[in-house]
């Protein structure tokens, strides 16, 4: 065989290997990571619910363990564990004064709620001394010192144009939050957006003293095209009491119940169904038909189903309300 001959082989077997390390390369980029299936999965949902739900169901089961340790040793532990049903029980006592302590504060926090509604709204326009803020961007400024005489200008004009815009409170304030905020961002369906640019408060209201533990959240919408109902309520009945067949299992506060609220529709508005049109062959003359049937839709306000019934949520009732806790107070 001559050089030549020899080096083209080579070229060809050289060109035949780049091409399979350029085939393995293109498969092996397209195989997202451990960390990144984790990571996806985690921000499942209804895989979080799953694993929740596995969870529970091994929690307390026997090990073996204790079942092989001498008998005096397991009168100890026994009585270890009395002392930690006795712990849980103050556990779940601290947690109704928490609960107390919430009712309290959000007494306080209401009037400044109530001012933040009317801002939003347009109902009050805040005065200069309450919308002095320095942000980031003007500390930069003054730390690079006097920006371009141009710049500044423009700024003048722009700053001009927006004190002529007639445009009251904050447009679209709360269907802003809800489509930046993860959880809620996969509730809002497209449809639901006209409808959640009525809204104009969110508010949690706390059971009082001398009622059983729970909380209400109020959604107020201003008059709208979609339904007549000034306020949507999801109501949450909680208990903070240790199960006595399994006291190890308690974590605090949960829901027992939520009744949800009826939405007046207007006609053809109900964004909680859909029309198909579904085709019926008969089975005797083999004509077929075209029939339509209402299904249920994917809507943030399926929130509010059932009107009243056990909550499936998987959602402890401490969880729960620190959700709705923070967007009402870290909105901004």
């Amino acid at each position: 065989m001559s050089s030549g001959d020899t080096d083209a082989q080579a070229v060809a077997v050289k060109e035949d290997y780049e091409d399979k390390v350029e085939v393995v390369d293109e498969v092996t980029t397209t195989v997202p990571s451990a960390s990144e299936l984790t990571s996806e999965m985690m921000q499942n949902p209804q895989i979080l619910a799953a694993l929740q739900q596995r969870l529970e169901s091994i929690v307390g089961s026997p090990s073996g363990y204790i079942d092989s340790l001498p008998k005096v040793i397991k009168r100890r532990i026994h009585a270890l564990k009395n002392l930690q049903v006795e712990s849980t029980k103050i556990e779940a006592k601290f947690y109704e004064e928490v609960h107390e302590l919430e009712r309290k504060y959000s007494l306080m926090y209401q009037p400044l709620f109530e001012k933040r509604s009317l801002v939003v709204n347009g109902s009050y326009e805040p005065t200069e001394e309450e919308c002095e803020w320095e942000s980031d961007n003007e500390e930069d400024e003054e730390k690079n010192g006097a920006k371009d005489e141009n710049e500044v200008e423009d700024k003048v004009k722009l700053e001009s144009e927006d004190d002529s815009n007639d445009a009251k409170g904050i447009p679209e304030f709360w269907l802003t939050i809800f489509k930046n905020i993860p959880i809620l961002q996969e509730m809002v369906q497209e449809h639901d957006e006209p409808i959640l640019k009525a809204m104009q408060d969110i508010r949690v209201v706390f059971s009082k003293s001398d009622e059983p533990m729970g909380f209400t959240l109020d959604f107020v919408f201003e008059s709208n095209p979609y339904f007549s109902n000034k306020v949507l309520t999801k109501s949450y009945q909680m208990q903070s009491q240790p199960d006595e067949k399994e006291p190890f299992t308690f974590e605090g506060p949960e829901i027992i119940s939520c009744t949800g609220c009826k939405i007046d529709w207007a006609k053809g508005k109900n964004v909680t169904v859909k029309t198909i049109q579904k085709k019926q062959k008969h089975k005797g003359r083999g004509t077929v038909r075209t029939v339509k049937k209402q299904v249920s839709n994917d809507s943030f306000f399926n929130f509010f189903n059932p009107p009243d019934g056990k909550c499936n949520s998987s959602f402890r009732m401490r969880r729960l309300k620190i959700f709705w806790r923070e967007i009402l107070r870290s909105v901004i």
